[in-house]
């Protein structure tokens, strides 16, 4: 039922996270846009036909949305801090997912055009490590829009004190062998990226 679509990297300001991204990586990053309706703004970079990675973080420049963010309480050194699935059924995505992952909301920035899961409280469950759920409408995806820079997502670590419970929640659906949950002290992601200059670790 659920896709891997995007990962998110979050920063304090874009320009830290970008920065950071691009010295780790070893490539550049491309443009992103503005999300009017959150007030965050974001850089993209493609790790496959299907998948890419966003750099995010809060647009000083919009007006605050109304609304709790998850980046509104992010601190600290830019990292990942979110996966986002899709799904083609939103509504029914929700029914199976744990309580607290959101109501639907329509999202635009340009031409694309989606509808997000997103939680009252701006948490999502386990820590962040519960997806955030999409579904593109149209057949426009961010990812046909980026230049492929070479890089690959190898893996997906999830670390989770609750981590036989994490498994749980995407038992059904999510099935995906680049995915893998973890023990751990505290909620935490891990991205394994192949990059043209070798293996390259994001955490």
């Amino acid at each position: 039922m659920l896709e891997l679509d995007h990962l998110a990297i979050a920063a304090a300001t874009l320009d830290e996270g970008v920065a950071a991204v691009e010295a780790a990586l070893g490539v550049r990053l491309a443009a992103g846009g503005r999300h009017e309706a959150m007030g965050t703004h974001n850089r993209l970079l493609r790790l496959s036909p299907a998948l890419y990675l966003e750099v995010i973080a809060i647009d000083p420049e919009a007006p605050p949305p109304g609304r709790a963010r998850w980046l509104d309480r992010f601190e600290g050194r830019p990292r990942p801090a979110a996966w986002v699935a899709r799904t083609s059924d939103l509504g029914a995505a929700l029914a199976r997912a744990p309580a607290g992952s959101g109501r639907p909301m329509a999202v635009a920035r340009g031409d694309l055009r989606w509808r997000m899961a997103v939680p009252e409280d701006g948490e999502l469950p386990f820590g962040g490590l519960f997806p955030a759920l999409i579904e593109w409408q149209g057949d426009l995806h961010p990812v046909a829009m980026l230049p492929d820079t070479g890089c690959r997502l190898v893996g997906l670590e999830l670390y989770h004190p609750r981590a036989v419970d994490l498994c749980h929640a995407l038992e059904g659906l999510l099935d995906d062998p680049l995915v893998a949950v973890h023990p751990g002290p505290e909620p935490a992601l891990r991205a394994l990226i192949g990059t043209p200059h070798g293996r390259r670790i994001l955490e």
